[in-house]
């Protein structure tokens, strides 16, 4: 039995050292808990409370796109994650940080074998070297992926395998791989990513129909097995949208997509080179070096890449479509179909990082199998790419910019020292946030009249304009940024910009705030966090109650009564 496990060890022995080193990239959260450093945009600052909220709402379940009180004086149910979402019950069943901490292990296990399987079942007609495959899927597993997408990107691989698996085998293709394409729907998201795969997986089933005259009617029911899933998934969004006549979300007077054609042409060179915050597959350095290394070298072997030179031709057409959807000649389709203008067809952008590893395995196995010394090579590019990702984890990446841990960012003590200051029952009174994130407040249990949500009702956002129009008339930049978009509805400061991070140890003053405290009464505020202290606080008829600070938070807060 012993000579039999070493056995195995020994025949998969790069996949267990990959393991490993993925279990080190993961220690952090298992070793810190909430003395993380991990992503503030997209992360701390919504999705995380996003979640807990939903969790202790017990609005988990609901038939009609009910409101909650907790947020805008009542934010949609739909705006807020989805009740068959599998990383929500991760929040319900665990503490958010422990839950957080189960949601990326998931999310870089799936990538790494998604990958694997993808390369050795699929891209390589031949096995290859356990250095390129295994290393390949490594270091496309430890990527800088928006924490919250769980399997959205990261498991697009998983995913293109059991697909590509069911379109061979069909009928006859084990039961596990449908069972595995058949929870991915409740770990992803649909409008981000997978709409796309969809429609291109039926369009692979569409061109096998004609070129071979049949029908792959097992291909073509994983298809819509996993559509009628994710349909089933975002029910509430779907009513909300179609059926729900009483709710107008901010998303229709979306007006994006205004850039110059030079604009646009230097986006989509910024794309290619460097990716998209979300979906960051550190191509530059050694990946895009070697892809043309590997075409050079094929090119004196006589050799035709026709998977590599594909892949990479499609990589930068993503690119193009990418930054051109913000281009302002799409104005006129954006201006006159309502679904161009709130559907981000961009997204398709999200394929990235997949193709990108695809594209460092086919070079590395070139340089590996026509180039001299080309295996010692492709064993060092892997030992670098691998090397940098990982040195990406978050809290290497964070505590070097110095961020808020996550215990720090939502400092519960401080917040609870402000809540126990007031006295009264936080439903009983609404606040709003100066020079730092209302998911702060949110997450600790205060009813916010401002929010950063996917979704807010549009009468809504006029209302809370109203509060701020002072402010956005003093800075172009974030007028445009509130009308054009609208997603966060912060209380904006032109001296700060787009900045929402005011630590106590950069917190000087405003000079001169101007909004409009009756609109504010109006929408029913009762207090202001700031972080920072307001000068002209007495002219705006603000009550400077009193400032709290300990020692385990960052953040200074004067509470100021409207």
């Amino acid at each position: 039995m012993g000579s039999r496990l070493l056995q195995t060890f020994i025949k998969n022995k790069f996949i267990w050292i990959a393991c490993l080193i993925l279990i080190g990239y993961l220690l952090p959260y298992y070793i810190l808990g909430e003395n993380t450093h991990i992503r503030v945009h997209d992360n701390l600052d919504s999705n995380i409370v996003w979640y807990k909220l939903l969790a202790e709402t017990g609005q988990i379940f609901t038939l009609s796109d009910t409101t909650l009180p907790q947020v805008i004086n009542g934010l949609p149910r739909s705006a807020l994650p989805s009740a068959f979402d599998a990383v929500a019950w991760l929040y319900v069943l665990f503490e958010p940080m422990t839950a957080y901490t189960i949601s990326q292990t998931i999310m870089r296990f799936a990538a790494f074998f998604g990958m694997y399987l993808l390369l050795t079942r699929h891209v390589f007609r031949e096995a290859k070297s356990p250095w390129i495959t295994v290393g390949a899927a490594l270091a496309f597993a430890m990527l800088p992926y928006w924490p919250s997408g769980a399997l959205s990107i990261a498991g697009l691989p998983l995913a293109l395998h059991l697909f590509l698996t069911i379109r061979k085998f069909g009928w006859k293709t084990p039961k596990y791989n449908w069972v595995i394409l058949l929870v991915i729907p409740f770990l992803s998201n649909f409008i981000l990513s997978f709409v796309f795969f969809l429609a291109i997986m039926g369009l692979f089933w569409l061109i096998d129909w004609i070129r071979f005259k049949k029908a792959n009617w097992s291909f073509f029911t994983a298809i819509a097995s996993m559509t009628g899933i994710y349909l089933v998934k975002n029910y509430l969004v779907i009513t909300s949208m179609f059926f729900n006549s009483g709710f107008t979300s901010h998303r229709e007077e979306l007006s994006l997509g205004h850039n110059t054609f030079e604009r646009s042409v230097e986006l989509a060179w910024e794309n290619f080179l460097y990716g998209h915050t979300h979906d960051e597959a550190h191509q530059v350095l050694i990946i895009i070096p070697v892809i043309f290394t590997a075409l050079l070298v094929a090119a004196y072997s006589n050799v035709k890449p026709r998977k590599l030179i594909t892949l990479f031709v499609f990589n930068f057409c993503l690119s193009v479509w990418y930054a051109f959807w913000y281009w302002e000649g799409w104005r006129i389709v954006k201006d006159n179909f309502m679904i161009a203008n709130t559907f981000n067809f961009a997204r398709i952008h999200f394929f990235d990082p997949a193709v990108w590893y695809i594209c460092f395995a086919l070079a590395l196995a070139l340089l590996w199998k026509h180039l001299k010394f080309g295996k010692v090579l492709a064993i060092v590019l892997v030992v670098l790419q691998c090397s940098l990702v990982f040195g990406l984890n978050e809290e290497n990446k964070y505590s070097e910019i110095d961020t808020p841990t996550f215990a720090e960012f939502y400092s519960e003590d401080l917040f609870d020292e402000i809540e126990a200051y007031i006295g009264e029952d936080q439903a009983d009174y609404r606040v709003v946030s100066i020079g730092m994130h209302p998911t702060i407040a949110q997450y600790n249990g205060f009813y916010t009249l401002d929010t950063y949500n996917n979704s807010i009702p549009l009468e809504y956002k006029h209302d809370f304009r109203d509060v701020i129009e002072g402010e956005l008339d003093k800075s172009p930049s974030l007028k445009n940024y509130f009308d054009t978009w609208g997603g966060r509805l912060y209380m904006y400061v032109a001296e700060h910009g787009e900045d929402y991070l005011f630590t106590k140890d950069r917190n000087e003053p405003i000079e001169q705030l101007d909004i409009n405290t009756d609109a504010l009464q109006k929408l029913g505020g009762d207090y202001i966090l700031s972080a920072v202290p307001i000068k002209n606080y007495q002219e705006l008829g603000l009550e400077h109650e009193r400032t709290f600070e300990n020692n385990g938070s960052p953040w200074e807060i004067w509470l100021y009564r409207v």
